[in-house]
């Protein structure tokens, strides 16, 4: 059986971490649907950013889209809601099929509005509401500024990925702010079956202490931060405040391992896919990773739900000289820093693109 169809089975899910227009024009996501088992899709602005630079397969919809007093930022929710709302019709079936635990999409707030948790919110909403489909996620960053907002899209009832986590105790804190918004839609007497994920970052790790470590612990680090996440996500769903959401009809927010694509070239290019086989969790894949783990990737043991060795391989960091509280939260703020200028940049593109077509049409 082929790797992904076997990671499959094991119970984790596989998203693709990338889309373009010509991934959706050319039928390469319905065969990544239906010959790798992708289920899912995630997007960033940096993903966006790279799709427009690169190609003209958006110059028509720019062309038709751009017009006096459209700001960039519409422009681009305008494209990106095009793409996305494909993508998630290609999803609905597998949406359908497992009854929502799978076959989602996700799009991105702007990244201008992370310090604004009531502009976040009015965002995502709109966003939801436009794209009009059930199996959209909007992503909301698991900063202590989006924690709120995080809090207010559950209670109204929008699915949301919660993204730019980089440690459990980040990641205890965005569960915590889903699980509130789960309770009180309970006690307002609401449906508290609101889709979400959260979203471990676990590649930027090893890259932060690159050449800073002893060799042995080289490329380590990422693992072990993912695997003490799992212990926490597993102790999490076997507690009985979430049991009790669970027996009144919610259903468990999952853990996705974002940023698995390996960037030390000496290193192998599916170790973390590798290392973070998991039930009830999501592995969402750039392109070279999916492909090279269908092509020579193996399912082997799944994590521990105590844990397994992290606990010990992170004090090894430590002792090291490894801040490891410090290093989640500068990875944070640099994540959110660089989206922000992903984001600029993307409406710079977008901006050239619509002064060339105002010239065209001149």
């Amino acid at each position: 059986m082929q790797a992904t169809r076997q990671l499959n089975s094991a119970g984790q899910s596989i998203w693709l971490d990338n889309i373009t227009r010509d991934l959706l024009l050319t039928g390469t996501l319905e065969q990544y649907i239906r010959d790798l088992s992708v289920t899912g899709l995630t997007s960033n602005p940096s993903i966006f950013d790279k799709a427009l630079r690169h190609g003209n397969s958006y110059d028509a919809s720019l062309h038709a889209g751009a017009r006096p007093g459209i700001s960039h930022d519409e422009l681009f929710f305008q494209l990106a809601l095009e793409d996305i709302t494909r993508a998630a019709d290609l999803f609905r079936p597998v949406y359908e099929r497992t009854a929502g635990v799978d076959g989602w999409v996700s799009l991105e707030v702007s990244p201008l509005l992370a310090s604004d948790a009531k502009s976040t919110l009015a965002q995502a909403k709109d966003l939801y509401a436009r794209a009009n489909r059930p199996n959209l996620f909007i992503k909301i960053p698991g900063t202590p500024d989006g924690l709120g907002a995080i809090e207010e899209a559950i209670f109204a009832g929008i699915p949301i990925n919660v993204t730019l986590l980089f440690s459990a105790k980040q990641y205890r804190a965005a569960a915590d702010a889903w699980l509130r918004g789960v309770e009180r839609r309970l006690e307002a007497g609401l449906n508290p079956n609101i889709a979400s994920v959260a979203s471990l970052f676990v590649s930027r790790w090893d890259v932060a202490v690159a050449g800073k470590v002893p060799p042995l612990l080289e490329n380590r680090l990422g693992i072990a931060v993912a695997h003490d996440c799992y212990r926490v996500y597993s102790q999490l769903l076997a507690s009985a405040r979430w049991r009790r959401v669970f027996n009144a009809g919610a259903r468990p927010q999952r853990l996705l391992f974002a940023s698995t694509g390996t960037k030390d070239p000496k290193a192998l290019d599916v170790l973390y896919v590798q290392g973070l086989i998991a039930p009830q969790t999501v592995d969402t894949m750039p392109e070279g990773t999916l492909h090279a783990f269908a092509a020579h990737g193996e399912v082997g043991a799944e994590l521990h739900p105590d844990g397994g060795d992290s606990s010990k391989v992170l004090r090894e960091f430590t002792r090291s000289g490894v801040d490891l509280d410090a290093l989640a939260t500068r990875l944070q703020e640099e994540g959110a820093a660089a989206f922000v200028t992903a984001w600029k940049d993307l409406l710079g593109v977008i901006a050239a693109k619509t002064t060339a077509t105002a010239k065209e049409k001149s």
